[in-house]
């Protein structure tokens, strides 16, 4: 019997995902539906409702699912849930399309999935203006009530995605047809639920951490990895390598970079590199817990949670994304219940006067005998070509990142929030 904390949902992994001939039969039956264009979002939504990173989800939620989530972190049966998964569709699709319908998605030319209509709900402005409100608004100053929508709009690209999305949601369960580009373009770090579980059983692990990485692995992000695994069997170190906002660095680049690393720093027997296909819905507090949710599926039952995790600008306080762990909603059902607890750390630095990596728990020093690390920081320095701090990243891991930037012809320019620079320490 496996040691490792079971799926979400308690279903087990749920996979959408057809292989042999239920998925040639079905490729076949989807070249005669009418066909919906969707989303990079929704893309890797499929993808992770395919190979059960999604579990319990069997497709796209409906209004009451959404509603729950939205207001209360759980869908209409109670089971927790942190981030609407909904898919958006044109009031003219919408007026083509009825109950018990069954259409076709694709992406790019290339039909990911289809799907058995059950349901399909107006989005008036109102009704994404209050899902914006509940999912992306914190406690950071940019939240604020007399300055969010002044600066969301054009400044969140969460917020940016959902107002633009179409007219109408439509739901229903999917059935998954294809992994994308990942398997092939990602060979041994795009790992599977089932591939990351097996794994970790023919490794001995039971207790396991992952980090949440859209950024290239600089001293800080190492810290994390390595207290985590002193006092875990192991690490995931799983890597967002769907789509991020202009100016992050690509999925191929982070992978690479995180490799380096642990080739040259890490036990490799104590740390996995992996990647997953979402795109970043940049939902601070909320897309941590969702992150804790979908890494359950994967095997993982502690989530490491720093500072302003998975935040943008200065929408969330610094701590908040550990703090919603707190709060969370509960039913007494370890199946509907989140199960991945919040590995959280403090601020994290390198200090010249304690030789080495610290934290506020640790160090008495002050700020000036701190090296403040941020994926934010390193970005902004590497695309303006300025000197990189001593002790902030490993000289293998910036060597190969100047060399990505050097070959870049355009340059996005990287805002600096508080929450990076250190000035809120």
């Amino acid at each position: 019997m496996s040691k490792l904390v079971a799926p979400h949902g308690g279903k087990g992994l749920v996979c959408a995902l057809l292989h042999g001939n239920d998925l040639e039969a079905e490729q076949e039956k989807a070249a005669g539906m009418k066909k919906i264009q969707v989303s990079a979002r929704a893309k890797g939504d499929l993808i992770m409702m395919g190979i059960g990173g999604f579990s319990p989800l069997t497709g796209f939620m409906g209004k009451e699912d959404w509603k729950g989530v939205c207001e209360n972190l759980q869908m209409a049966d109670g089971t927790f849930w942190p981030v609407p998964i909904t898919l958006d569709i044109t009031k003219e699709e919408a007026n083509d399309i009825n109950k018990g319908d069954e259409i076709a998605l694709e992406y790019e030319g290339e039909v990911m999935a289809t799907m058995t209509v059950n349901e399909k709900f107006e989005m008036t402005e109102a009704d994404k203006k209050w899902e914006c409100e509940k999912v992306f608004k914190g406690e950071g100053e940019e939240s604020a009530d007399d300055v969010f929508w002044k600066i969301a709009e054009e400044d969140h690209p969460g917020v940016i995605m959902v107002m633009n999305q179409k007219e109408v949601n439509v739901a229903g369960p999917v059935k998954v047809l294809s992994q994308g580009e990942y398997p092939a373009e990602y060979k041994g770090v795009y790992l599977t639920p089932a591939e990351t579980r097996a794994m970790f059983e023919e490794r001995g692990w039971s207790k396991v951490s992952a980090l949440q990485l859209r950024n290239p692995m600089h001293r800080s992000h190492e810290f994390l990895a390595k207290i985590s695994i002193e006092v875990c069997d192991g690490c995931l170190i799983h890597s967002l390598i769907g789509n991020l906002k202009p100016g992050d660095i690509p999925a191929d680049t982070r992978v690479e970079a995180i490799k380096i690393l642990i080739d040259n720093y890490f036990v490799k027997d104590n740390v996995i590199n992996a990647g997953y296909p979402l795109d970043m819905r940049y939902a601070g507090p909320r897309e941590g817990l969702l992150h804790a949710t979908f890494r359950q599926n994967y095997g993982v039952n502690n989530m490491l949670i720093g500072r302003d995790h998975a935040g943008v600008g200065d929408f969330y306080g610094l701590f908040e994304a550990q703090d919603i762990f707190d709060k969370l909603p509960t039913t007494g059902d370890a199946g509907k219940d989140l199960q991945c607890q919040p590995m959280k750390i403090d601020w994290t630095f390198y200090c010249h006067k304690c030789d080495g990596m610290s934290s506020l728990r640790t160090c008495n020093h002050g700020k000036e005998d701190r090296v403040i690390l941020s994926g934010t920081k390193l970005r902004k320095a590497l695309s303006e070509g300025a000197e990189i701090v001593d002790h902030f990243g490993r000289d293998e891991v910036l060597t190969h990142l100047k060399k990505y930037y050097a070959g870049l012809t355009e340059k996005v320019e990287v805002k600096m929030q508080g929450a990076a620079s250190g000035d809120s320490m």
